[in-house]
């Protein structure tokens, strides 16, 4: 049996066609998603700086803060407006005349 004959033999085997480069996807994937999402959990242990954690700590809102802030407002007299499409113009279609615009901004 020759070499050209072993090499024809181990092409046409299946199992080293197919199976081999699988099994190589199957366990390098495993090792290479490991890396991955151990960059994740590596990302969480790194202290920021001391003194942003506090500015961050100070500038604390809460809920409670917000809804003291709003609760007075009237909301009796809001008018719904649509926001423009890109191809619309905005002044037109929020009721604001253009020309009064332009003598302002001139």
């Amino acid at each position: 049996m020759s070499v050209h004959a072993v090499v024809r033999a181990l092409r046409k085997n299946k199992t080293l066609r197919y199976g081999v480069p699988m099994l190589l996807l199957i366990v390098g994937g495993s090792f290479g998603l490991r890396e991955f999402s151990q960059i994740r959990y590596d990302a969480v242990k790194i202290k920021i700086d001391p003194e942003l954690e506090k500015k961050l700590k100070m500038s604390k809102v809460s809920l409670e803060s917000e809804y003291e802030k709003i609760k007075d407002s009237a909301f009796d007299d809001w008018k719904n407006i649509r926001g423009p499409r890109p191809w619309e113009d905005p002044d037109l279609l929020q009721g604001r005349n253009p020309e009064i615009l332009k003598t302002k901004t001139a």
